[in-house]
């Protein structure tokens, strides 16, 4: 579904995504892994084209992101979220996500700006993620664990097939850590791909069909999480030479 031919961006001669190669499954879940640094969201930032490439290419399906503009990314199918959350926090739960459909990429001016089949889309993705009380509640009141649940909300908001999620779990409690990785689940079996840059390996190990690990901008491993677990060159990343 998405596959990366030798992908490299620099930054004022600094090599951040160096050459790098790789292939996601349609329904899997797989996981983006590295120290700090890494270049795991600069990656990111190129499939969704906020960065362009200085060479390589990056397809999903038959179509070729990185000589399109990000508008047209978004409404190929693909929704993404984001390390730092990004809400407005004096508007509600419900209008803040109306404001993520793929029918608001793009809109007119004039037109108005919820429209009834954006309230419905939202209490759907609401109820989905167990929320459907918190609708009313301005968002500048929830807690930062409840935002990031909304963040996977604003990205369902416009039924992506590809689904990229910039560390989920990062900062929340372990309980909405269950809740997420309960609802990254069932998005698999309903046919969704998911490809996650995460920190918490008791996340990534438990529901990645495949790990990705990135050191220093070069793709060092890619394999199953048994795999990855053994893999020295990982084990070094993380550890340090002597491990």
């Amino acid at each position: 579904m998405l596959k990366i031919n030798n992908a490299t961006k620099s930054f004022a001669g600094i090599v951040a995504v160096d050459n790098c190669s790789f292939a996601i499954k349609q329904g899997t879940i797989s996981a983006l892994i590295g120290p700090n640094g890494a270049g795991k969201t600069t990656l990111f930032n190129c499939i969704s084209r906020i960065y362009p490439i200085d060479s390589g290419q990056i397809f999903y399906k038959n179509h070729r992101l990185d000589l399109m503009p990000a508008h047209k990314i978004a409404r190929l199918g693909i929704g993404r979220s984001f390390q730092i959350t990004r809400t407005l926090d004096q508007l509600s739960v419900t209008e803040n996500l109306a404001l993520h459909t793929a029918g608001g990429i793009g809109s007119h001016l004039f037109h108005p700006g919820i429209t009834t089949e954006n309230r419905l889309k939202a209490c759907e993705v609401m109820e989905f993620l167990g929320i459907s009380t918190l609708a009313d509640v301005d968002m500048g009141t929830l807690s930062f664990g409840q935002k990031k649940l909304l963040d996977l909300g604003t990205v369902l908001m416009a039924d992506p097939d590809l689904i990229l999620l910039d560390e989920p779990a990062a900062g929340i409690n372990l309980r909405l850590l269950e809740d997420i990785i309960n609802k990254l689940v069932t998005l698999k079996n309903q046919g969704k791909t998911i490809l996650l840059i995460e920190h918490n390996m008791d996340l990534v190990m438990g529901i990645s069909d495949e790990v990705i690990v990135m050191s220093a901008g070069i793709i060092i491993a890619q394999g199953k999480p048994s795999e990855i677990q053994k893999n020295a060159k990982v084990l070094e990343a993380y550890l340090g030479s002597k491990a």
